[in-house]
């Protein structure tokens, strides 16, 4: 894969962490520089869509008497393109570190190949949370990370053994909450092959793949399952996909709707209705 430049060094005053020099370099992949035509795409909206949310955030933020900060903001957004690619890089990386803290980043891992793949994992069920659930490589939030983008990447390098360098980041989603009212912060990267994946037992049972073109049009369908609400069991049926056997439903659906919105214009509909078993 090329990029603008290999790595990018964080300052490590701004963006230091406490785990190791691993995340200190990010790298940071321009559209520019993605040869698959789809995968260019994804990448020139979803760091496009950043922007519009930093801009949207200033909006909420800033009264209706001083303007000046989003005049400033789209101002920024309007030079963009006419920064050097390592001006790019640097203003997409600023803008990723420094976005607040979620309490927990996953990674959305794209190869970047022929037929792009996206990296999904089954979760081991004897943990406590999410047991056998279908997830991103991710978890949450640790006060040594720093950053959203050092969260990721440290929980899918203990998790499916991925080498930090070996990603290539495009950008960030939407943050999503999940049904524990965590918010979670999504970050989208490419990695180029062969890579070895080695998932880690005690917290993870199968890594496997979604064929990428095949998600942007494959059509969702109906999961029910049970429900405990005040003590009750409830059935609640909802969309997922179908990939590999598994089924990729709640969070980690909502997050790939939000990928395909944001980069293809296709509008999921995302649904919780409570029905009879």
């Amino acid at each position: 894969m090329k990029t603008s430049i290999e790595t990018l060094s964080a300052s490590k005053t701004t963006h230091q962490n406490t785990h190791s020099a691993l995340f200190e370099e990010l790298a940071v992949v321009l559209p520019q520089h993605i040869s698959h035509p789809l995968l260019r795409q994804m990448a020139e909206r979803v760091q496009q869509a950043m922007f519009e949310e930093s801009i949207a955030d200033v909006v909420s933020q800033t009264s209706g008497d001083d303007d000046s900060a989003i005049y400033n903001d789209n101002d920024d957004h309007n030079n963009y393109e006419s920064l050097s690619e390592i001006g790019q890089v640097k203003e997409i990386l600023d803008h990723l570190l420094n976005t607040p803290n979620a309490d927990a980043a996953v990674l959305v891992l794209i190869t970047n190949e022929d037929q792009p793949k996206v990296l999904l994992t089954r979760r081991a069920a004897h943990l406590n949370s999410h047991a056998g659930e279908v997830s991103f490589a991710g978890g949450k939030h640790d006060v040594g990370d720093g950053n959203n983008v050092v969260t990721a990447l440290r929980e899918a390098c203990e998790e499916v053994a991925l080498p930090p360098s070996k990603a290539q980041i495009v950008g960030q989603l939407p943050p999503q909450t999940s049904k524990k009212g965590l918010a979670v912060r999504p970050i989208v990267a490419l990695v180029e092959p062969p890579v070895t994946y080695v998932p880690e037992l005690g917290e993870i049972d199968r890594i496997f793949w979604a064929d990428f073109e095949k998600l942007l049009t494959a059509p969702t369908c109906d999961y029910v399952l049970p429900y405990k609400r005040s003590g009750q069991t409830v059935h609640i049926k909802t969309a997922c996909w179908k990939v590999d056997g598994e089924v990729v439903w709640g969070l980690t659906g909502r997050i790939l709707a939000s990928l395909l919105q944001i980069g293809f214009d296709r509008e999921v509909e995302w649904y919780y209705q409570q029905v009879n078993p």
